[in-house]
């Protein structure tokens, strides 16, 4: 009943940039913490960004200055903005947001079903 659906992933030369989006849908009362992992082949998934309901951000060391998350919370949406990308930056990238059901009392976390980065050097 509650679905993330990410786009804007893609191939894309080192140093350029590229915008993820992720938007949540369904029967939704409210959202608290959303965030940004990727897997790149033969690695563990590891948390790129995440940022809470009030708009505290966090970041993976690797992506200080030139990773941004935002969020627009009317719209259920967060977003991924990447700058100066590196060949190693090139995974999988997954949204994954902790959501309020209506008529539910606990968060559940749900994950999106990917979308690829491929930077290419």
């Amino acid at each position: 009943q509650v679905q993330l659906v990410e786009s804007g992933g893609g191939l894309v030369q080192a140093g350029g940039s590229l915008r993820l989006s992720c938007a949540a849908s369904g029967r939704i009362w409210s959202i608290n913490n959303m965030a940004w992992h990727r897997q790149a082949p033969g690695k563990q998934r590891e948390l790129v960004a995440g940022i809470t309901s009030g708009g505290t951000t966090t970041y993976n060391d690797s992506v200080k200055g030139r990773f941004s998350i935002s969020r627009d919370n009317a719209k259920n949406t967060v977003y991924l903005q990447m700058n100066s990308l590196k060949p190693e930056d090139t995974a999988a990238y997954y949204c994954t947001a902790d959501i309020r059901r209506l008529g539910f009392y606990v968060d559940d976390s749900y994950w999106g079903q990917g979308t690829q980065v491929t930077v290419s050097s």
